[in-house]
């Protein structure tokens, strides 16, 4: 595929370097306002829909981590990607017949929501374990934030982490990172992200180590820091809208 002249190429470029160094000035700002101390979230750039040449070019930028929500896209970015050294996060709902595909290249899952994904994960990563060595699989429990649970965004409602995480705890090569959700639509992000440090909270309390939380998109990231947000999402801000597809 054509992917345009090197003044297209050096415009692209410009444009995604410019919008990065903002979305990062936001993320700088936020801690400082938030009071926290230590490392900055871990800034996750969702690339869905946009081509491997602006992952290239995210790359060369100095990102290192990029999350796709559609595994058939994912793998195949992820392959034509590979010397690159990206740790993809895969963050979209996923079918349970995908787990052996997305255990190929995927560093972290984000959307764990059901006992069912992870007996296939737990299986798939022992296949793959053996026939690469590849490390764990850093899952998240995608936590419903709806008062509705799973009607609208997708997750587990509240009550349902804590045997969520048992068996997560329990797969082995699968390591529990923490808790993932996005803000309910027209809803407060502050008091969604307030909910789910509480959540997360009590989660921490049972597992110590699974202290993540992956919240926070181009909207939002403000209100994510503020409540403890150690995985940020970001799409839109840095990436445009998404290209025309043919």
């Amino acid at each position: 595929m054509n992917e345009g002249t090197v003044e297209d190429n050096a415009e692209r470029m410009a444009d995604l370097a410019e919008r990065l160094a903002a979305v990062q000035r936001r993320i700088e700002a936020a801690v400082e306002d938030s009071g926290r101390a230590g490392e900055l979230p871990t800034l996750i750039v969702v690339t869905k829909f946009h081509p491997a040449a602006d992952i290239r070019r995210l790359a060369a930028l100095g990102v290192r981590d990029v999350g796709e929500n559609r595994d058939q896209e994912a793998s195949s970015k992820a392959a034509e990607l590979a010397g690159l050294g990206l740790n993809w996060h895969f963050v979209g709902q996923l079918q349970s017949k995908k787990a052996k595909s997305v255990v190929k290249y995927a560093h972290a899952l984000h959307s764990v929501d059901r006992l069912a994904l992870v007996d296939s994960l737990e299986r798939a990563i022992a296949a793959e374990q053996e026939r690469t060595g590849r490390g764990a699989l850093q899952c998240f429990i995608q936590v419903s934030l709806d008062d509705d649970a799973g009607a609208h965004r997708g997750g587990v409602a509240a009550a349902e982490v804590a045997l969520l995480a048992e068996r997560l705890a329990a797969a082995a090569g699968l390591e529990l990172a923490g808790v993932m959700a996005v803000a309910p639509l027209g809803a407060s992000p502050q008091a969604a992200f307030e909910k789910l440090a509480a959540i997360s909270a009590a989660l921490v309390a049972e597992h110590p180590g699974a202290t993540a939380i992956s919240a926070g998109m181009s909207q939002d990231l403000e209100a994510a820091i503020r409540f403890g947000a150690t995985h940020l999402r970001i799409g839109s801000d840095i990436l445009g809208s998404r290209p025309d597809v043919g």
